[in-house]
Formats: C-alpha cells, sequence, structure tokens
C-alpha cells in the first residue's frame, strides 16, 4: 500500500509502470510489473545500479538455460525481481526517466532559492 493518509507525487511514467515519492515519509513507491515496492531513497539508487549493471548482451547470448532472465534483489526488502530482457528495458527506462527527473528537480530548486 503507497503511504495512506500522505499525499504522493509522481516523478516519472512509462506504459510499463511508475515512480512515485512520498516527501512525509522520505520514500519512493516503484509500480513495476503488478508490484509495488518502497524504496528508502539510497536504496532505490542502489536498485536502479543493479538494473544499470546487467549485461543484456550476455543474456541474448548465453544459450544455457535460464540466461535470458536476471534475478535482482531489492535493497532493505528481501524482495527480488525474476526480469526477462524486455522487462530489464523497460525498467531501465522507467528508473532512468525518475532518476533525470528527481535531478532536474533538484536543480530547479537549487537556482531558484
Amino acid at each position: 500500500m503507497v503511504c495512506p493518509s500522505v499525499t504522493t507525487i509522481e516523478v516519472y511514467e512509462t506504459a510499463y509502470g511508475s515512480v512515485t515519492q512520498c516527501n512525509q515519509r522520505n520514500c519512493y513507491w516503484l509500480e513495476f510489473g503488478g508490484e509495488r515496492t518502497k524504496f528508502k531513497v539510497g536504496d532505490f539508487l542502489s536498485f536502479k545500479k543493479k538494473i544499470d549493471r546487467i549485461d543484456l548482451e550476455g543474456m541474448l547470448t548465453d544459450p544455457s538455460p535460464g540466461a535470458d532472465y536476471a534475478v535482482v534483489m531489492v535493497p532493505g526488502t528481501g524482495r527480488c525481481y525474476l526480469l526477462s530482457v524486455p522487462e530489464v528495458m523497460a525498467l531501465r527506462e522507467l528508473l532512468n526517466g525518475a532518476k533525470f527527473m528527481i535531478e532536474l528537480n533538484c536543480l530547479i530548486r537549487s537556482c531558484t532559492r
């Protein structure tokens, strides 16, 4: 459940999911693959780095069974994602867009102070 009785702000959305932020609880919510996952700020950035490090070329060229899937643990939750190549690409797009919007928002706030 997304932070009850608290207003969340959409950071970024694609056809595959969305990232929202909760300023009162200082967290991000990732909605992807029909799942909602809560992240502390540092864990969100750590998760993005894990997704960025997935070797897509290796997944596509390795003929062994199961090589076309990546298992990624979610920091601080004990949950994991089992991702196919298209899902990795979609999640990267979502996380890259969210990180860009977070950085842009920080830049705008620093310029208006």
